[in-house]
Formats: structure tokens, C-alpha cells, sequence
């Protein structure tokens, strides 16, 4: 990265076009460099699979929350739809390339933030530092081309557009948070402190209102309204309690917030010091988004990437107070951190992804093309590995089980499934011509599942294990 990117600006900045022609292009080589792992393997974790999997039973036809489900809003299986038919279903690549463009997006109106406010020195370290950290977690969690990552850059616009009073606008980019990710909702809590903060009256609420609720009633609209309200507010009460888990759920939390902060560690420092200066939204907007990782009480690591963009403002304008140096400190330990973090991603085994892929080998093997299965387990990804259509709407056996929620077998079994799941399940697993057992021993295994027993007793019969899934073809 050219030096004088981080130089002190000089006294008259230059212009706007002068400015941007000079950042966007490091910046960019920046966020690929920072997503480079993730061109390296195929897939990084079972949400890349599932988002696939959905993807190209959308494309055959398939409706969303009625024939294709899942509990997160429509977005992202649209924009994997919409990749897929430009670069084929067989590969992430066209995803991964979008992924580099939201991450870019993300630090460019992060950057553009910090100019307004603070200049243009500001501008710079903010998209700097944010690219930096933005790989701060396990590398499934952080070089994935999932949900969070095409969240960041909604919620940073909602920021830009209502620092600028571009209410409409700002609500429209509410929404499109929320249709990402149900937690991307957080950022209309500092909107709308911006929005009292700069005295708009009423003047602004129809807009920033229409701007918020229209998407969202359109996209609920062209997919099913009541599925849609089902499957992304009403339908996981049993998923968002960690009663039975506690220990499971503050083991993951303490890992994960240790990992970020390792990642941050150019920025903790400075962050304590923002409470100095006024910036009440960014503190908002941080907090907002730290509920937005506690709600549920999951604490995945992807879920804490939606702290990373108010983190980096926050250091940024702290270190605007101080001394040079301590700029160029935060940011090689950021760089150092990123390097790690980079490493990490490209030298990590991937024993799930290996397993997956034999597992679908055997699929492929006893099936034809046309032929349903059925894979129960959590590695949805097997179907887009094999090519072959699942027999049933349910991808993985979370949604009829709640293991999907990372739970370690408190509140797991049929009785905590989605409402009416097995009704459906029933009806559509008997079409499977092949059976994969994927549980290995987990809490959902069909030994503690009476379900899935009635239905591999009553038509299926053993035919060989692989990597320790066991296979049922259907009895002739």
C-alpha cells in the first residue's frame, strides 16, 4: 500500500474525484487480499452449502418457505441464485467475487464516514483498519460467503445515507439489513438517533418509514407472506433458548469474543478512548450490534463481524486526538493480526469439508441424477457436492430437531422441531431413493429420534457405511 495513503492530509484537500481515484484502488487490492482464502476451497462451512443447495432448487423451480426453507430472510439465497446464473451451479466462485465487492463497499462508505466527519487522513485509516480486522475470526467463519458479509455494507449504508439526512434512502437501507439477516434491524437504532439528532421533526418520517417497511412487504410479498413471517420472526422460539446448553453456549462465547479481540487489538485502546469524543451513534451502533450478537445466545463467530464497522469508526476517531504514532501502531498491529488471520485460512485443515465431500462420493455413486435423498445430518453442503436434489425441504436435520442451534442435546429432539415439520417431513422423505445417516452419535441420532426410525424400518434397508455415515437404500 503506498505510504502516503496514511500521511497526515495537507492543509487544502483535494477533490472529492482526486480523493476517491487515489483510495478506492489500494483499497481494492486490499479486500482481495484479504478475501484471497476464500477462493481456496470449495466451501467453508454448512451456511455456504445450505445458501447453495437452496440456490439451485431456486433456480429448478422451487418456491422460497414453501418447497425451499430455511429461518433467514430471502436475500442471500437470491443473490446465490442470481451468481449461480452467470457462473454455473457447480461453483462459488461467482459469490466469492461479490463477497470481495460488499467487503470493498463496506470500508468505501466506512472511509467516507470518517472523511465527512474527521477529514482525510480519517477517511483513509478507517477503510484501512477495517479491511484489516474484517478477518479477525476462524476462517470458516470470516472467509465464508455468507449472510454477514453482505449484511456489513446494508448497515454501513444505512449509517452513510442518515448522516447525510437521506431518510428514505436510510430506511430503504434498513430493510435491506433486515432482509439479509434479521439482526441487520440493529442499525435502525442509531438511524434513528441520527434522525433526532439532527432535529428532522416529522418532516422525515414518512420517508424513512416508507423507506423501511416497502421492501420488506414486497419481499414477503413475492415469496409467501406467511412463511416468510413464520420462517424468519414467528417459528424459532426453541432455536433462540440456550436452556440445557449454558455451559455449551458461554464456552463458544468466550472463544469467540477472545478470538475478535485478538483481531482488534490495534483498535481495543483507541476505542476506550472514543468515549471522549461525539460520537454517541457510532457508540450506539456498536451496542446495537452487540445485541444483535448476544440475541439468542449463539455467539457463532460469523455473527461478530456486525461489530467490526462501528469498532473501526470508533478507533478512528480516537486516534484523530492522538499522537501520529498511535495511528500507525493501530494499524500495523492490525496488519500484523490480518497476516495471522490470513495464514490461518490458508493453512487450516478442513476435516468436515473432507468427510462431506466422501460422503457425497458415495451418493453419487448409488444414485442416478434424477434421484431424491436424503442426507440427515448438518452438512447440507453434501447434496451440492453429489448433485442431488434433497427429498425434502428440510436441509438439514436442525430444523427438525433444533440441533441447528449449536446446542450440545439439552433441548433436542422432535418435540423442539419447527412447528408442523415432521407433518411435511413424513410426506416427503419417502421419496428418497437414498438414506445417509450423518448423525455419528450427535444428540439427533436415530436412535433418539422415533421419526426417522418409523421411516428407515419401513422402507429401507442398510447397504454400507462411509467415513461413518451409514446408507439406506430403499428396500425392493
Amino acid at each position: 500500500m503506498p505510504a502516503e495513503l496514511l500521511l497526515p492530509s495537507p492543509s487544502v484537500p483535494g477533490s472529492r474525484a482526486a480523493y476517491w481515484s487515489r483510495l478506492l484502488p489500494p483499497l481494492a487490492v486490499l479486500a482481495c487480499v484479504t478475501r484471497f482464502p476464500s477462493f481456496t476451497r470449495p466451501l467453508w462451512n454448512p451456511d455456504e452449502g445450505y445458501l447453495a443447495v437452496q440456490a439451485r432448487l431456486l433456480a429448478h423451480g422451487g418456491q422460497l418457505y414453501e418447497t425451499v426453507v430455511d429461518r433467514k430472510p430471502p436475500f442471500v439465497p437470491w443473490l446465490y441464485e442470481a451468481a449461480f446464473a452467470v457462473t454455473g451451479s457447480g461453483t462459488l466462485a461467482g459469490v466469492r467475487v461479490l463477497a470481495v465487492l460488499a467487503q470493498l463497499l463496506t470500508a468505501a462508505l466506512l472511509a467516507s464516514l470518517a472523511r465527512r466527519r474527521w477529514g482525510d487522513t480519517p477517511g483513509r485509516t478507517a477503510g484501512v483498519l477495517y479491511l484489516l480486522v474484517s478477518v479477525g475470526l476462524n476462517p470458516e467463519d470470516a472467509q465464508a460467503a455468507t449472510f454477514e458479509v453482505f449484511l456489513l455494507p446494508c448497515t454501513a449504508a444505512a449509517m452513510w445515507c442518515a448522516d447525510r439526512r437521506r431518510w428514505g434512502a436510510a430506511g430503504t437501507a434498513v430493510a435491506c439489513a433486515f432482509l439479509t439477516k434479521q439482526t441487520g434491524g440493529a442499525v435502525l437504532l442509531p438511524v434513528l438517533w441520527l434522525y433526532v439528532a439532527a432535529g428532522a421533526g416529522r418532516a422525515g418520517v414518512p420517508r424513512l418509514v416508507a423507506g423501511a417497511v416497502l421492501p420488506v412487504l414486497c419481499a414477503a410479498l413475492v415469496t409467501d407472506p406467511v412463511g416468510f413471517v413464520f420462517w424468519t420472526v414467528t417459528g424459532s422460539g426453541a432455536y433462540a433458548t440456550p436452556t440445557g446448553s449454558e455451559l455449551h453456549v458461554l464456552a463458544r462465547g468466550l472463544v469467540n469474543t477472545g478470538i475478535v479481540s485478538v483481531a482488534c487489538a490495534g483498535l481495543i485502546a483507541p476505542v476506550v478512548r472514543a468515549r471522549r469524543a461525539p460520537t454517541a451513534d457510532l457508540w450506539l451502533w456498536l451496542l446495537a450490534s452487540a445485541g444483535a450478537v448476544l440475541l439468542g445466545l449463539h455467539f457463532f463467530g460469523h455473527y461478530y463481524l456486525q461489530l467490526l464497522p462501528p469498532a473501526a469508526l470508533l478507533a478512528t476517531g480516537a486516534l484523530r486526538t492522538l499522537p501520529y504514532d498511535r495511528t500507525v501502531t493501530a494499524l500495523l498491529t492490525s496488519a500484523c493480526a490480518c497476516v495471522l488471520f490470513l495464514t490461518w485460512g490458508v493453512l487450516a485443515p478442513r476435516p468436515d469439508l473432507d468427510h462431506a465431500r466422501r460422503v457425497a462420493q458415495a451418493v453419487t455413486s448409488r444414485t442416478a441424477p434424477g434421484d431424491p435423498v436424503l442426507i440427515w445430518g448438518m452438512h447440507p453442503e453434501t447434496y451440492w457436492l453429489a448433485d442431488r436434489a434433497p427429498a425434502s425441504r428440510y436441509l438439514t436435520a436442525g430444523l427438525l430437531t433444533n440441533y441447528s442451534g449449536g446446542r450440545d442435546g439439552g433441548r433436542v429432539g422432535e418435540r423442539y422441531a419447527m412447528r408442523g415439520a415432521w407433518t411435511v417431513f413424513r410426506r416427503e422423505a419417502v421419496s428418497a431413493a437414498l438414506v445417509v445417516d450423518d448423525s455419528r452419535g450427535k444428540p439427533y441420532a436415530p436412535e433418539r429420534v422415533r421419526g426417522l426410525r418409523r421411516l428407515l424400518s419401513a422402507g429401507y434397508e442398510e447397504v454400507g457405511t462411509v467415513d461413518g455415515a451409514v446408507l439406506y437404500a430403499r428396500r425392493r
